[in-house]
C-alpha cells in the first residue's frame, strides 16, 4: 500500500456483509478500490430485510471495488476455509479481517434455549475464532495485516451480565479474541475491536423497531469511518476497544450531528458501555431499572447480520432515554370500580383475526388494588378472547401491576417504558411478545 492510496488493491474479508454494518464497511473500503470478500448466508432476499451477497457485490463494484460473494454459515469451518482459499486464488491474499457476523438473544438464563445459547456461542465467539484462524497465515504476509473485530470493550460490571448471561459471555468471547490475538501476533497483525457509542441504524432495526426507532439511532456511515482509521493505522496500533465516536474525534472530526439519522434527537445508548447508566443513575442499586429499560427499547437487534435468533418481529416504544426524578407524593387514586372490565370490554371489541395473526401470544395480567384480580388477552385463539380468571392455554407473558396503572397504560395516560423503569409494570415471560401488545395499546388510547 503505497501513502495517500488508501485501501486500494487492499483484500479485505468481511462476515456478515451483505447488509447494514458489515455492508457499510465494504463500501468505504470499496471507494478506495479495495477487493472485498462478502462472507455471509444471505443468497436470497429476505421479504423485509433487502439484501443478499449478490447485491452487496454490485453496489461495492459501483463504488469502485471488486468483490466476491461467497456463502459462508460462519459455524461451518468448512465454508470458512472454502471462502478464504478463493480470495486468496482471486485477489493474492488477505490484508484486512472484519468479523462482523453475530447473533443475539436478549433472555436471561431461564428464557434462553440451548440452540439460542449454541448459536451465539457459535457464531460470535467460534465464529470469530475460525475465521480469524483460517485467515492470520494470509495476513501474516501482508503489510497492511489488520483484524476487526465489531465487539465491546470488556466490561466486567454484573449490570451487563445480569438479564442476558449467553448473550454477554458470547460477545466477549469475540473480544477475548482481541485480547488474546493481539499479544500472540503482535508486530505482525494488527488486532482490534470496535463498538459503536449509540444505537445504529439499519434494515434490521427499521423492521423490528417500528416506527420512529431510527431518530434515536446514528447512521453505519459513524462505523464506516471509524474502521477505516483504523484500517489506515500501522500494525503497531493493536489490542485496542475502541469506540467510535472517540477514534473519529482523534481523527478531527467534531460535528458528530452529521452521522446522525435526526440531527439533535437524543440517542440510545449502546450496551457495555457505563458511562450513560451513571448519568441516569448514581445509585448502584437502580441499575437493574436502567437495564431492562434497554432490553424494552433494544430487545431485538441493532446488528444486521445474517443471524436472527428470535422469529418475532417486535415493535419498540420509540420513547427518548429519561431522566429519572424523584416522584411527587400522589393523591390515593380514584376508585377504578368497573374501569377493567370496561377496559377488557373495548380490547375484546377490537379483535380480530387479523390481530390474532399478528400477534400470536397469552398475556395474563395479574393486577392489584380494587377491582384487581386475574384476567387474559388470548391471542392466538381464532377470533381473540378476553376474560377474568387464568387463561384456557399457559401464557406467554405476566404482567403485574395495579388496578389504576392497568387503566391509565391502556389509555395512553402512562407510557409503558416509563410504568416497566420505575416498577410499576413487572413482566415476566417473553419480552419480545410482551412489546408486540403496544400495537394494541395504541389502538385502544382513542377509545378510552
Amino acid at each position: 500500500r503505497s501513502p495517500g492510496t488508501g485501501l486500494a488493491g487492499c483484500t479485505v474479508f468481511i462476515t456478515g456483509a451483505s447488509r447494514g454494518i458489515g455492508k457499510a464497511i465494504a463500501l468505504k473500503a470499496a471507494k478506495d478500490g479495495a477487493n472485498i470478500v462478502i462472507a455471509a448466508k444471505t443468497t436470497q432476499s429476505h421479504p423485509k430485510l433487502s439484501g443478499t451477497i449478490y447485491t452487496a457485490a454490485e453496489e461495492i463494484v459501483a463504488a469502485g471495488g471488486k468483490a466476491l460473494p461467497c456463502v459462508v454459515d460462519v459455524r461451518e469451518e468448512q465454508q470458512i476455509n472454502l471462502a478464504v482459499e478463493k480470495a486468496v486464488e482471486k485477489f493474492g491474499g488477505i490484508d484486512i479481517l472484519v468479523n462482523n457476523a453475530s447473533a443475539i438473544s436478549l433472555t436471561n438464563t431461564l428464557d434462553t434455549p440451548t440452540k439460542r445459547v449454541d448459536l451465539m456461542m457459535n457464531v460470535n465467539t467460534r465464529g470469530t475464532y475460525l475465521t480469524s484462524k483460517a485467515c492470520i497465515p494470509f495476513l501474516k504476509k501482508s503489510k497492511v495485516a489488520h483484524i476487526l473485530n465489531l465487539s465491546p470493550p470488556l466490561n466486567l460490571n454484573p449490570l451487563w451480565f445480569k438479564q442476558h448471561c449467553a448473550y454477554t459471555i458470547a460477545k466477549y468471547g469475540m473480544s477475548m479474541c482481541v485480547l488474546g490475538m493481539a499479544e500472540e501476533f503482535r508486530g505482525e497483525i494488527a488486532v482490534n475491536a470496535l463498538w459503536p457509542k449509540t444505537a445504529i441504524h439499519t434494515a434490521a432495526m427499521d423492521m423490528l423497531g417500528g416506527s420512529g426507532i431510527e431518530s434515536q439511532c446514528r447512521k453505519v456511515d459513524i462505523i464506516a469511518d471509524a474502521a477505516y482509521a483504523i484500517f489506515n493505522k500501522p500494525k503497531s496500533f493493536t489490542g485496542n476497544f475502541i469506540i467510535d465516536e472517540n477514534i473519529l474525534k482523534e481523527e478531527g472530526i467534531k460535528n458528530f450531528d452529521v452521522y446522525a439519522v435526526t440531527p439533535g434527537h437524543p440517542l440510545l445508548p449502546d450496551f457495555f458501555l457505563d458511562e450513560h447508566p451513571d448519568v441516569i443513575m448514581k445509585k448502584k442499586e437502580s441499575e437493574g431499572k436502567i437495564l431492562e429499560f434497554y432490553l424494552f427499547i433494544y430487545l431485538f437487534i441493532f446488528e444486521s447480520g445474517s443471524h436472527c435468533p428470535l422469529q418475532e418481529q417486535p415493535v419498540l416504544f420509540n420513547y427518548p432515554v429519561p431522566e429519572l426524578k424523584k416522584e411527587k407524593p400522589q393523591p390515593p387514586p380514584k376508585s377504578h370500580s368497573g374501569a377493567v372490565e370496561e377496559t377488557f370490554r373495548i380490547v375484546k371489541d377490537s379483535l380480530s383475526d387479523d390481530v390474532v395473526k399478528a400477534t400470536q401470544a397469552v398475556y395474563q395480567f395479574e393486577l392489584s388494588g380494587e377491582d384487581g384480580g386475574m384476567w387474559f388477552l388470548d391471542l392466538k385463539s381464532k377470533g381473540g378472547n378476553v376474560g377474568q380468571g387464568e387463561p384456557a392455554s399457559q401464557a406467554d407473558v405476566v404482567m403485574s401491576m395495579t388496578t389504576d396503572d392497568f387503566v391509565k397504560m391502556f389509555s395512553g395516560k402512562l407510557k409503558p417504558t416509563m410504568a416497566f423503569m420505575s416498577g410499576k409494570l413487572k413482566i415476566k415471560g417473553n419480552m419480545a411478545l410482551a412489546i408486540k401488545l403496544e400495537k394494541l395499546m395504541n389502538q385502544m388510547n382513542s377509545k378510552l
